[in-house]
């Protein structure tokens, strides 16, 4: 009788996990069935698994490693300000150097506080609008991500049959069970790509809106630019009814410079970043003009708007986000765009060359995958059914058989360690597994 095959070391590491954490992953974007490769080691652009295969990481830990896995400068500056001490219940000058640092890239950004995720800067923006305001009501747009915060979950996955409320416009949908109800009642949804139907909901609920929260290149909206349309609606809105504009650029501030929002014509009060302004450190940042961030000033007692915690500002992320900025410079932005509009425009000529119906949208350094001849536009066009969502998960684990590691939905990132010829690999064989697991979905749905 043959002795049953080995278990790998992952394999063993996940079954040990499974019995300590739930779901067996400490986050479900994680988990690949029946079990996730566990990292071992980064170098560059590639992850190296306990298992020894060597992979070619586009998801860079959700896309905030800019510069890959352990980047000589980060790893330098991390280690000497290690050597001073990991945390102070006292300011270090190094939260004013980064502070600083984002100044100097976008004028709108003249003050900042620091926090330890995404999550937390939307969530400390949103309470600064209020307070602002005095108003409660948030909007957001259907289909985005905005952190684990109950208002901005708010839409997140809505599915036709619960999308629309009993007039056609985007209804509140509840995310998480337990939400309650009266967050539904606070949260006005906003479709992506119609600024038509944008418009007239603002019109009737902007005067309830404490702030407006956006990304314009949403990953969970099909990371597809928002039109020029619906930013001028925004910024009507904004100048006509006193609404604080949140630009949530925690992925996006990697697309240019100063960041997003300029690119798109938005001029935001708030704008909140993370991932790549802390070197693949925990943090985040809520920055804006001197006048609105005193809300949260303590100076002089009580704030409006409490914002700090134990790790706020730690010295570690401090030193690793400037080693990242300081490296990610005008040319490397435009040497990393570049190779990320090659990138798509080779995957677009190989899936027409295949006679495969996808597209493949993006911007910048970020992709994404879609199946079908449907223009993409924002969330709805975008949205997958159960069927066609487990056809993506089946390309994202061909991917990973082939070496090469996207996000469960097929979206990913460039960093700067990558050159022509990884981002001719990634367009090789994604056309490749894209033609061949689209051509055995038609001929099993064939029978």
């Amino acid at each position: 009788m043959n002795a049953p095959p080995a278990k790998s070391r992952s394999e063993t590491a996940y079954l040990r996990e499974a019995k300590v954490v739930p779901g067996g992953s400490m986050r479900a974007a994680q988990w690949f069935k029946p079990h996730p490769p566990y990292a071992a080691r980064g170098e560059g652009c590639w992850v190296i698994d306990i298992d020894g295969r060597r992979i070619l990481d586009c998801a860079n830990n959700f896309f905030s490693l800019i510069h890959g896995h352990a980047f000589s400068p980060i790893l330098d500056a991390v280690h000497r300000a290690m050597a001073a001490g990991t945390a102070f219940g006292l300011p270090t000058e190094s939260e004013i150097l980064l502070a600083e640092a984002l100044a100097a890239r976008n004028p709108r950004m003249e003050q900042t506080r620091f926090c330890n995720s995404g999550t937390e800067a939307v969530l400390s923006a949103l309470k600064a609008a209020r307070a602002i305001t005095g108003r409660e009501g948030v909007g957001k747009f259907e289909g985005c991500y905005h952190g684990a915060y109950d208002w901005m979950e708010v839409s997140l996955d809505p599915s036709p049959a619960n999308w629309n409320d009993e007039s056609g416009n985007p209804a509140s949908v509840r995310s998480n069970a337990g939400a309650p109800e009266s967050v539904l009642r606070e949260t006005v949804v906003l479709p992506y790509d119609d600024p038509l139907r944008c418009a007239d909901i603002l019109r009737r609920k902007g005067r309830t809106l404490a702030a407006i929260v956006v990304d314009p290149l949403a990953s969970r909206a099909g990371t597809v630019p928002m039109s020029k349309e619906t930013a001028a609606v925004l910024r009507e809105a904004c100048q006509r009814d006193g609404i604080l504009l949140i630009a949530d650029e925690v992925i996006s501030f990697r697309l240019s410079f100063d960041g997003a929002s300029r690119s798109f014509g938005l001029e935001p009060d708030l704008i909140t970043t993370a991932k790549i302004i802390g070197g693949g450190l925990p943090i985040g940042a809520v920055s804006g003009s001197a006048d609105l961030m005193s809300v949260f000033n303590h100076a002089e007692g009580k704030p409006k708007v409490a914002m700090g915690g134990t790790f706020s500002g730690n010295p570690l992320s401090m030193a690793a986000g400037l080693a990242s900025l300081t490296h990610y410079s005008q040319s490397a932005i435009q040497r990393l765009n570049g190779l990320g509009d090659r990138l798509r425009n080779s995957v677009r000529d190989g899936f027409s060359a295949a006679g495969v119906e996808a597209s493949f949208t993006g911007m910048g350094s970020l992709f994404r995958l879609h199946l079908g001849s449907a223009n993409v536009t924002g969330y709805r066009t975008a949205y997958t059914s159960p069927e066609k969502t487990q056809l993506i998960r089946r390309i994202q684990f061909a991917m990973l058989d082939e070496g090469i590691l996207l996000t469960p939905n097929c979206s990913g990132a460039l960093s700067t360690p990558m050159t022509e010829a990884e981002t001719s690999l990634i367009a090789d064989k994604l056309v490749a597994v894209v033609a061949r697991e689209v051509a055995g979905h038609e001929r099993v749905a064939a029978g």
